[in-house]
């Protein structure tokens, strides 16, 4: 399943003013698209490159829509993986948006700008209440009143722990580090009970960890980070201390690293984050292994990654769309969807549900109800606007300080200097 944690390009966002729709209608100023009316005639939906593998869910979906809306007819649109930003982006262009299309936050974005998605905190206020908050909140957009899309599945990490490595170490797997601080402190035993060869720490921080410690990292109204702050400079210290004591890898700061999730899978590291269901794709990685992890909740504020579905505001039914998307997004209809892959759903009545509540007592059971259990309070922890430009400059001057070569205050503020320009473009 598909969860992009990069904006869409500039050059893609431009090409919706350069169609004619420069001008449009802010989301604030233009009239919210009724759902009201009956459910009936033509609705279109499109998804994420969902055939063939789950053909047979999606036209199940489609098929009781139909069924509990006889006057419906629904046109299933699938678009292949490559490229579909652009083709979004092509369709609100040439005005053939379909009446419901899944959008991740950071592809709505774009489009809610240009006043082309339904705020269903207008038209469809009842929708608010069914929804985790987290989930919604990734539709909210910084500069925009409203809400631009109904949240459709949801992941979220939780830390996973080597036991066999922590306890040949020194440490105790049941009693994991809880924060940064711990973090260090067992890593600085573990490096010195493996005489160096094994390592806890094992990534450099991100836009995410600098949220997490209390940092604002854009401004309310989305036109500038913000993120150069006493609060960041602190943990980029912290991380540089730790680098320069040897309780990280050396190559955890080049272009060259595996990442911590393969040298956790290898055995290298004792410490990586992943989503709920890693131990079932580790067991087919490294079977071995699988069974002496252990899991525990991720630090501070999980990470939220969201699916959703937008309505388009200039569909031509709009009552059928927004019932379609409320169907689609339906606590039955996602739990479904959950059974056959690795997702969650993001409705507040999937809480009780056992098959996500309740472990079946096995280690990867376990991290399952741990990382649902984090969805309530779990957030986007990274702006959306945070393309693929943006997140290299970051994380190129974060490298930077963690290695010496400048301060930490010299790092953000460039940071936060070079980013704006890239937002600005």
């Amino acid at each position: 399943m598909r969860f992009p944690l990069t904006a869409l390009t500039t050059a893609a966002v431009l090409m919706l003013a350069g169609c004619g729709l420069g001008d449009a209608e802010t989301p604030a100023n233009s009239p919210a698209a009724s759902a009201s009316g009956g459910v009936t005639g033509k609705v279109s939906l499109q998804t994420w490159s969902l055939k063939p593998k789950f053909t047979d869910y999606v036209q199940g979906v489609i098929d009781s829509f139909e069924k509990k809306y006889p006057g419906v007819e629904v046109e299933w649109l699938d678009q292949p993986g490559e490229g579909y930003a652009d083709k979004v982006l092509s369709q609100a262009a040439s005005g053939t948006l379909p009446d419901v299309t899944n959008l991740p936050p950071d592809f709505a974005l774009p489009l809610a700008r240009q006043g082309m998605l339904a705020d269903i905190g207008r038209s469809d206020t009842a929708a608010l209440a069914d929804y985790v908050e987290g989930g919604l909140a990734a539709y909210r957009f910084a500069g925009l009143d409203g809400v631009y899309g109904y949240p459709w599945y949801l992941n979220t990490d939780v830390n996973y722990w080597n036991a066999e490595l922590m306890k040949k170490h020194g440490l105790d797997p049941a009693k994991p580090p809880a924060n940064l601080d711990e973090l260090i402190e067992q890593a600085r035993t573990l490096r010195d009970k493996s005489g160096g060869k094994v390592y806890l720490m094992s990534r450099k921080p991100e836009l995410g960890d600098l949220t997490n410690a209390g940092v604002k990292v854009m401004s309310d109204d989305g036109k500038s980070f913000t993120f150069n702050t006493p609060e960041a400079v602190a943990v980029l210290d912290r991380y540089r201390e730790a680098f320069k004591e040897g309780l990280m890898p050396k190559d955890v700061l080049t272009d060259d690293y595996a990442g911590n999730a393969k040298l956790f899978t290898e055995g290298k590291v004792a410490w990586t984050t992943a989503g709920g269901n890693f131990i079932s794709s580790l067991a087919v990685d490294n079977p071995s292994m699988a069974p002496k992890v252990v899991s525990s909740k991720a630090f501070g504020t999980p990470p939220l990654y969201v699916q959703g579905v937008s309505v388009s505001a200039r569909s031509k039914n709009p009552a059928a769309a927004t019932a379609l998307a409320r169907w689609v997004t339906s606590p039955d209809n996602q739990a479904a969807f959950a059974h056959l892959t690795a997702i969650f759903p993001s409705t507040k009545a999937s809480a009780g549900d056992p098959f996500f509540s309740k472990s079946d007592g096995t280690n990867g059971g376990d991290a399952k109800v741990t990382a649902f259990a984090s969805l309530p309070e779990a957030k986007m922890l990274q702006p959306v606007e945070v393309g693929e430009a943006i997140s290299k400059v970051v994380k190129q001057q974060f490298s930077l300080a963690i290695s010496g070569g400048a301060t930490s205050k010299e790092a953000l503020d460039t940071a936060v200097a070079k980013a704006d320009e890239l937002l600005q473009q």
